[in-house]
């Protein structure tokens, strides 16, 4: 088994940070906050239809609006709350929970592999120290030939982005693109935020 990620020994120490989480985005969206920023970056990498995979999906902000831009969008999260929020606020949208560490979508009856997979929303740094690498192999393994796997995070969250980088190359992948933002500012040594575009590696 897996190790235990952080945001589920979150969830165990406070049993009401999913219910707030969920809340926290209802209420940005309430006030207008722009919230489609990584949707609207993924979408442009993509011809209608294509299938993403949004690993570490949460309560399905971005899966659901990749769904209504006309993609095959499957959400996966190892938190039952906010996948429960996801299934029943967006239905038209596929949901699992699945621990990320040992994700396995063909064994679930999803075989075909992802054109993108995108985990946005400091995901990497929620999970276990111990899996990133196997959580990286795993995202490897869903993409389709030519697919993308594209991840953001933040600085100072105990996971350096060299360290990040050398654990996407110990998964097999290798990076494409680095930008500071979801709206494409050029990546700098002072950056506070990374996104980072990866393809897998040659053989």
């Amino acid at each position: 088994m897996p190790d235990k990620s952080r945001w589920i020994e979150i969830t165990e120490d406070n049993p009401d940070h999913s219910a707030w989480y969920i809340q926290r985005f209802k209420d940005m969206a309430a006030e207008g906050h722009d919230l489609d920023g990584e949707a609207r970056f993924v979408d442009a990498m993509l011809s209608r239809g294509s299938r993403i995979l949004d690993a570490g999906c949460g309560p399905g902000r971005v899966a659901a609006r990749l769904t209504a831009l006309g993609h095959e969008v499957v959400g996966a999260d190892v938190d039952p709350a906010l996948i429960a929020e996801a299934a029943a606020v967006h239905p038209e949208t596929t949901w699992f929970v699945a621990d990320l560490a040992s994700l396995d979508l063909p064994a679930e009856g999803v075989a075909e592999g992802f054109d993108v997979i995108v985990s946005a929303g400091n995901v990497m740094t929620f999970l276990a120290p111990s899996t990133r690498s196997d959580v990286l192999r795993n995202l490897r393994t869903h993409l389709r030939d030519e697919g993308r796997v594209v991840i953001g995070f933040g600085a100072g969250r105990d996971y350096d982005f060299a360290d990040f980088f050398a654990d996407a190359e110990s998964a097999g992948l290798e990076s494409l693109i680095t930008l500071s933002s979801w709206d494409l500012r050029p990546f700098t040594p002072e950056s506070d935020f990374i996104v980072a575009v990866l393809g897998a590696a040659a053989a």
